[in-house]
């Protein structure tokens, strides 16, 4: 009976199969369902043998990617469990506090907070909401997987009469404000003072900028920076060539100094 399978197999050109039970995978591959099903007519048992074989193979298959799946799963939890530690064990640094500074504010041991730093003891959620608070963050920050987004910005040069702007930061920025890079020539047309809400800052990178405030006029040089209430009249000029600006716009400044920049309709 074994010998009458092996034989129908080989009739269609494909490996010889052994007794029944005992299938060869590469048959299983090669032929087909249509040719399992030509080898075992006529044998007792030996459709549901085959079929029998094929289950199992796919179940150890699910099996083994299972095991793959569970193992990405814990080494991706233990990643964010390092970058948890290390966020944690920096705000308290950067605060300049001791453990016992960090445990006296969140009414944990100063033992404990050891160990969740140096990875010896894990990270209960309970334990993370008011170290997150006490650290002067949140929770949705505190474990936050690292991104993979790309994080070098490329700005390409944007020219109008007198001045060439470079946006330094990306659209719709979390912190609300523009950062931006410009170039400033004495060509630039000359524009009443402007007035909006808010603050702005710039730093001098090199050239003499000539800033009006409402009557006044400051010559800001090359490695100074300036920072005045943009509800006094103010207008940002080169003075005697140009001149190079690194400046931070909140969303009133930009509207009013980078006209059909990224603005919402």
């Amino acid at each position: 009976m074994a010998g009458a399978v092996g034989v129908a197999m080989s009739s269609v050109g494909a490996v010889a199969v052994g007794p029944v039970g005992h299938v060869s995978a590469g048959v299983v591959r090669a032929a087909g369902a249509a040719v399992v099903a030509s080898a075992t007519a006529g044998v007792p048992g030996g459709a549901r043998a085959v079929r029998g074989v094929i289950g199992v193979r796919h179940a150890l298959h699910a099996r083994r990617e299972m095991r793959q799946r569970h193992s990405l799963l814990r080494m991706t939890q233990e990643l964010l469990d390092d970058i948890v530690r290390q966020r944690i064990r920096g705000l308290r640094l950067a605060r300049g506090w001791t453990l016992d500074a960090l445990a006296s504010r969140c009414f944990l041991s100063a033992s404990t907070l050891s160990r969740i730093e140096t990875g010896h003891r894990r990270i209960a959620l309970d334990q993370l909401v008011p170290i997150a608070q006490a650290l002067g963050t949140t929770l949705d920050q505190l474990v936050e997987p690292e991104g993979d987004e790309d994080v070098v910005i490329r700005p390409e040069p944007e020219t109008m009469t007198g001045s060439t702007v470079w946006l330094l930061s990306r659209e719709r920025d979390r912190r609300g404000v523009t950062i931006a890079k410009m170039r400033i020539t004495p060509e630039r047309e000359w524009r009443e003072g402007q007035v909006h809400p808010g603050y702005e800052w710039f730093t001098v990178l090199s050239g003499v900028v000539r800033l009006t405030l409402g009557e006044r006029t400051i010559l800001v040089r090359e490695g100074q920076a300036a920072e005045f209430s943009t509800m006094t009249p103010h207008v940002i000029q080169a003075h005697e060539g140009p001149v190079e600006i690194l400046t931070i716009f909140d969303h009133d400044g930009e509207r009013a100094h980078l006209p059909g920049h990224r603005h919402e309709k």
